[in-house]
């Protein structure tokens, strides 16, 4: 089965870093996009970054674009977020997404259980 286990999530002041891992299995992860979310209370979850399945390509949402970067290691099934330079509003869930079709099935949303990041001073 798919399955997505992010960790790395915690309280950092604004300024500070942290880098969030996502460990995937259950499906071909070197063949599919990978993406990060972030959902803040009261709010729509957002996208917050992509990478194609050999990391040639990244996007990022323009409110984290030069601070953020997605990458990615294809022999241990791993997605990582480094975040640098946070600010409050980072705050959020952060979810690791990816859009993925089983043998047989309608392609849907599969995500991780999500890690809290928590700016703060």
């Amino acid at each position: 089965q798919v399955q997505l286990v992010e960790s790395g999530g915690g309280l950092v002041q604004p300024g500070g870093s942290l880098r969030l891992s996502c460990l995937v299995s259950g499906f071909s992860f070197s063949t599919y996009d990978m993406n990060w979310y972030r959902q803040a209370p009261g709010k729509a979850r957002e996208l917050v970054a992509g990478i194609s399945p050999t990391g040639s390509r990244t996007n990022y949402a323009d409110s984290v674009k030069g601070r953020f970067t997605i990458s990615r290691d294809n022999v241990k099934n791993i997605v990582y977020l480094q975040m640098n330079s946070l600010k409050p509003e980072d705050t959020a869930v952060y979810y690791c997404n990816v859009y993925y079709a089983r043998y047989n099935d309608p392609a849907r949303d599969y995500w991780g259980q999500g890690t809290q990041v928590t700016v703060s001073s």
